[in-house]
């Protein structure tokens, strides 16, 4: 199990760092096209800030949980004995399940809900930001996946991760 979320999370990590290499070609498309040629991508700002930074920060959530390297204050846990650590572990592991499983639950139904209503963010143009609304609940079932193979994987080592 621990494998397939791994490999599911490196995927959608593969994913991220397609849309962060695409946001560099068409950023630097756009610098170019107004230095070179005193012209312009219509609608940049707006990809950049309702898509591309989105998946971007949002898919690569299970990965960096999957790595350890989250933000973590363990100043007083790790003086802790070993057995102390993992229950602390394995307490903030149940935890992190339950808000991440309601963060992925909420925001499912705020993408159905965009979805269904065809959202559109003011611009001069038609701009539907719909489809960025599922890389919340894609990024939070991500990192959902992550926290419970951490969790399966510090019960089998009897040690806090």
């Amino acid at each position: 199990m621990h494998a397939l979320i791994r490999w599911t999370n490196r995927a959608v990590m593969a994913l991220a760092c397609a849309f962060m290499l695409l946001m560099m070609a068409h950023i630097t498309t756009d610098v170019a096209l107004r230095f070179f040629f005193d012209g312009r991508l219509i609608g940049t700002l707006e990809i950049v800030s309702y898509y591309y930074m989105v998946v971007i920060v949002f898919l690569s959530l299970g990965y960096v949980e999957l790595r350890g390297e989250h933000i973590r204050v363990d100043l007083f846990a790790k003086m802790m004995p070993q057995g102390v650590q993992l229950a602390l572990y394995v307490l903030a592991c149940g935890l992190g399940l339950v808000f991440f499983g309601m963060l992925f639950w909420q925001s499912a139904q705020d993408a159905i809900g965009a979805t269904t209503r065809a959202e559109e963010a003011m611009s001069n143009v038609t701009f539907y930001i719909w489809p960025a609304r599922w890389a919340l609940p894609l990024g939070f079932a991500g990192i959902w996946l992550a926290v419970l193979s951490n969790l399966l994987k510090s019960v089998t080592l009897r040690r806090a991760l």
